[in-house]
């Protein structure tokens, strides 16, 4: 069989640290965005409104979990010819990051890190793991 006749999965790990610099408009947008999808969403009126509030409250509290909220690896991929999300987890968090030190890596100062500070022999394969839509 030839590779255009098979299936072949691709895990694909990007990390970036993103600057907050108006938290006020990421926190209003993460509301914006929850109200939208609860409000499309057929759900059980009592469930949805209990899940609404939890997710409010958890954006208010932490811009990381706002900021989070609003990614859909989905529309990272969606107009990739060729491919189909399969899986995905995503998480966020808030760091110290200081882009002049010089032991400062992507993925963070973990010794048994390789390039891009991904481990050179990697296994995690955890769900979830962040917010998801």
């Amino acid at each position: 069989m030839s590779t255009s006749e098979t299936n072949a999965f691709v895990r694909l790990r990007v990390e970036m640290v993103l600057e907050i610099t108006d938290a006020d408009a990421l926190t209003g947008t993460a509301l914006e965005s929850i109200a939208a999808d609860h409000a499309a969403s057929g759900a059980d009126a009592e469930d949805s409104a209990e899940e609404r509030m939890h997710a409010e409250a958890t954006v208010r509290e932490d811009d990381a979990e706002a900021l989070a909220s609003l990614i859909d690896p989905f529309d990272l991929v969606s107009q990739v010819p060729g491919v189909e999300l399969a899986q995905a987890s995503w998480s966020s968090e808030t760091i110290d990051y200081d882009p002049g030190a010089d032991d400062w890596t992507a993925g963070g100062d973990d010794e048994d890190e390789g390039h891009y500070g991904i481990e050179d022999n990697e296994t995690d394969d955890e769900e979830g793991g962040g917010t998801e839509r």
